[in-house]
């Protein structure tokens, strides 16, 4: 039975083709190869796919055409266990044991020297519930700008309600870790207590409150946090490019390559493959021109915003 499920992209709610087999939902997606995979977002990140053998008949014969089957495992589990076609997939992910082994063994001079700096300016880093005063406060950072990191950001100009709604998403499994400064909010951390890990949902600052690194304390708390509960790492989505990589690694995290398993269907499935079409055309963009494409982006989006500003 094919029916419609909802995913946000970006925030967005869009709808999508999706089957069921043994009570887990496939959502169906792509142009020219029509791929099955878990969903997008917290889905793929906090559940297993189990064994795919178990699913393969039954995609094959779904009312829908489907072309591939998509997955990938999920950390620790680095070492491929599935003999399909596989790629390697890079997560940052911190591996926590202790907080002082971070401090002292994980972090480099720069980014303990910021945390150092938090504590110097009487930044107060906690654990928060969430409240409509939090909600409003976070508001207040997501409306600095409208261009974040060379792109457009998708929070910005949302009413209470809406930023209410999006943060109370998965609250019982989350918690919130804020930095303030003199009673205002400087930074904050969404962390997502999974199975297997904590998962950085959400991470932002003020920019003019970059000086107090509220970022780099609010990753030191989370750590703390996960030490105290035995959580044995903490993933903050995939390993970035710039000066964003660069901050994920200052303070600790690592590139972790976990398998991602491409399975073709149909004759259009292995012709996708073939052709490396099996994440889209632009799967086949190399990363030098993405690279290009993506700082071309950020001078449009600059441009196109401070023209609207001026």
């Amino acid at each position: 039975m094919i029916y419609q499920e909802t995913i946000r992209i970006r925030g967005v709610p869009v709808q999508f083709d999706a089957v069921r087999v043994k009570n887990q939902p496939f959502i169906i997606s792509g142009k020219f190869a029509k791929t099955a995979g878990l969903p997008r977002g917290k889905e793929e990140w906090l559940e297993d796919i189990g064994d795919p053998a178990d699913f393969i008949p039954a995609l094959k014969n779904a009312p829908i055409k489907i072309d591939l089957l998509r997955f990938w495992q999920r950390i620790p589990e680095t070492e491929p266990k599935f003999g399909y076609y596989r790629e390697l997939r890079e997560v940052a992910a911190i591996p926590v044991s202790t907080y002082d082994h971070w401090l002292k063994k994980q972090v480099n001079r720069s980014a303990r020297n910021k945390i150092r700096k938090t504590e110097k300016f009487g930044v107060v880093i906690e654990e928060t519930d969430l409240s409509d005063q939090l909600v409003r406060d976070i508001m207040d950072i997501f409306n600095q700008a409208p261009v974040r990191r060379g792109k457009r950001f998708w929070h910005y100009g949302k009413d209470f309600e809406t930023v209410k709604k999006e943060m109370s998403l998965d609250l019982e499994e989350s918690i919130f870790i804020t930095a303030y400064h003199e009673n205002e909010l400087i930074g904050f951390i969404k962390l997502l207590l999974a199975d297997r890990y904590a998962m950085i949902t959400l991470i932002l600052d003020r920019t003019t409150h970059r000086d107090k690194a509220p970022m780099n304390g609010m990753i030191a708390k989370a750590v703390e946090i996960c030490a105290a509960r035995h959580i044995p790492h903490i993933v903050y989505m995939m390993w970035r490019r710039g000066e964003h990589g660069q901050f994920q690694e200052s303070n600790g995290f690592e590139k972790i390559s976990i398998p991602e398993y491409f399975v073709p269907l149909t004759i259009i499935g292995r012709v996708a493959l073939r052709l490396r079409l099996h994440k889209g055309f632009r799967g086949l963009i190399p990363d030098r021109l993405m690279g290009w494409l993506l700082a071309l982006r950020a001078r449009w989006y600059s441009f196109k915003y401070r023209e609207r500003h001026a």
